[in-house]
C-alpha cells in the first residue's frame, strides 16, 4: 500500500519515513509540507492507500484537508500525527481512520498501518457497485483498537457519540432483535424512564442519517419494539480473527508465518478505549483469546529458534499485562537459550518486586523453582 506524508516540518517526514521503512506492506510515494501540494499529488495518484497528515500547518491546515478529501469521496484513508491532544475529539467528526499523538512509537504506528492495510486490500479486492444499485457493497466493520464502519462509498461519518454507541451494541449482537428495554437499561443506564425513551429515538433517528450517505441507512430494522441490524456477509475483524484462531489449531514451522498475520490483525482490544461497560465481557474474551494465540505463537517461535521475534511478542504482552506469570516465564527461558543471565535476573527480581509493591504476594512456587532451575543451568556451564 503507498503511503504519503502531509506535514510542515521536514524533520517528522525524516522520522515517519524511517519507521514505515520497516513495516512490511507499506512504501512512502510522497511527502509535502503543504496540503494543496498534497490534494494536487492524490487527484493525479488514486492509488494511495494511506496519508499522514499534521494538523496545525501553514494555509490549509489538515482539518481542512480531511474534510476535501471526504467531500470529493477520496479514498485514501487519512491519519492525523500533531503534537496537540485537544484536537482529537474535533478530529473524529471527520471520516479518518486514525489520531497520533507526537512522538509516535513504533507499536502504535503498526497497529495504525495493519488497520489501514485490512481495510485497503478488502476494499480494493471488490469491484465498484453500479450506483444505480441498491446494494451496499460488503460493509467493513474494524472494532478492534477502534472502531469504524466502511463500505466502497468511503466511512461512516458519525453525527453523535451515542449513535457510535448504538451501532457498536448492534454489531456485538447482531442478527438479533434488541428489545428497547434492553438498549435503554445498557446504554442509557442511569436516565429517567421517559428522558431514555426520547434519547433512544434520536439516537435511532441520527444513526440512519449517519449510514443514509454510503446507502446504509434501511440496514437498521425495527422490528417488535426493538432493532436488529441487518448485514449481508460483512466482514469485521474481531469475528475474522477468532475465526482464524480457531482454524489453526497448532503452529509448526509449516504455519508460523500464517500465525504472524493472526497476531497482527488484533490491533488492540474491541472497541479501543471507549470504555462501553455492556462489552466488557466480550472484550476481555477477545482480549484472552488473543493472549492464548500469542502465548501459543510465542512458544513456537522459540521451538523455531527465532528469539528475536519472540522476545518481541511476549514483551508486547508483558506490556498489556505486566502480572501475567506465563508471559514472564517464557521470557525467562529466552534468557537462558540466549545465555543472558543477567537478563534472566533482573527479570525475575522486577516481576518479583512488582508482585509485591501492587498486591502484596510472592510469585508461584512453580515460577520460584523455574527461576532456581535456569539459574543452575548457568552455573553448571562454568
Amino acid at each position: 500500500m503507498k503511503v504519503i506524508l502531509v506535514d510542515d516540518e521536514p524533520a517528522m517526514h525524516l522520522i515517519l519515513h524511517k519507521m514505515l521503512d520497516k513495516l512490511p506492506g507499506v512504501h512512502v510515494a510522497g511527502a509535502f509540507t503543504d496540503a494543496l501540494s498534497a490534494a494536487s499529488f492524490l487527484s493525479e495518484n488514486n492509488d494511495i492507500g494511506l496519508a499522514f497528515v499534521d494538523i496545525s500547518m501553514k494555509g490549509e491546515n489538515g482539518m481542512e484537508f480531511a474534510a476535501k478529501m471526504e467531500e470529493s469521496a477520496s479514498a485514501t484513508q487519512i491519519v492525523f500525527v500533531t503534537s496537540h491532544k485537544d484536537f482529537a475529539l474535533e478530529a473524529y467528526e471527520l471520516s479518518v481512520l486514525d489520531y497520533l499523538v507526537k512522538p509516535v512509537s513504533k507499536e502504535r504506528l503498526q497497529r495504525t498501518v495493519n488497520r489501514a492495510l485490512s481495510n485497503w486490500q478488502l476494499l480494493r479486492s471488490r469491484p465498484l457497485q453500479d450506483p444505480a444499485s441498491q446494494d451496499v457493497g460488503q460493509v467493513v466493520i474494524t472494532a478492534l483498537g477502534d472502531f469504524a464502519v466502511r463500505n466502497e462509498a468511503g466511512r461512516v461519518k458519525w453525527i453523535s457519540r451515542k449513535c457510535t454507541e448504538l451501532f457498536a451494541y448492534l454489531v456485538l449482537y447482531r442478527g438479533r432483535r434488541i428489545p428497547r428495554s434492553r438498549l435503554i437499561a445498557d446504554i442509557y443506564g442511569g436516565m429517567d424512564q421517559k428522558g431514555a425513551e426520547n434519547y433512544l429515538n434520536t439516537t435511532v433517528y441520527q444513526l440512519r442519517n449517519s449510514l443514509e450517505p454510503l446507502g446504509m441507512r434501511g440496514i437498521i430494522r425495527s422490528e417488535n419494539d426493538g432493532y436488529a441490524l441487518e448485514l449481508k456477509d460483512p466482514f469485521i475483524d474481531y469475528v475474522e480473527f477468532e475465526k482464524q484462531v480457531e482454524k489453526l489449531q497448532s503452529i509448526d514451522v509449516g504455519n508460523v508465518d500464517r500465525a504472524v498475520q493472526i497476531e497482527r490483525l488484533y490491533t488492540g482490544d474491541l472497541f479501543g478505549d471507549k470504555s462501553y461497560l455492556w462489552a466488557t465481557d466480550e472484550m476481555e474474551r477477545y482480549a484472552k483469546l488473543y493472549a492464548s494465540f500469542s502465548i501459543k505463537l510465542a512458544t513456537a517461535l522459540i521451538s523455531l529458534r527465532d528469539m528475536t521475534a519472540a522476545s518481541k511478542l511476549l514483551l508486547k504482552l508483558k506490556e498489556r499485562n505486566p502480572f501475567d506469570e506465563s508471559v514472564i516465564c517464557h521470557l525467562m527461558m529466552i534468557c537462558e537459550q540466549t545465555g543472558d543471565r543477567k537478563g534472566l535476573t533482573a527479570l525475575y527480581t522486577g516481576y518479583a518486586r512488582l508482585l509485591s509493591l501492587e498486591l502484596g504476594i510472592r510469585p508461584s512456587e512453580e515460577l520460584i523453582q523455574q527461576y532456581e532451575l535456569l539459574v543452575s543451568r548457568f552455573s553448571g556451564r562454568k
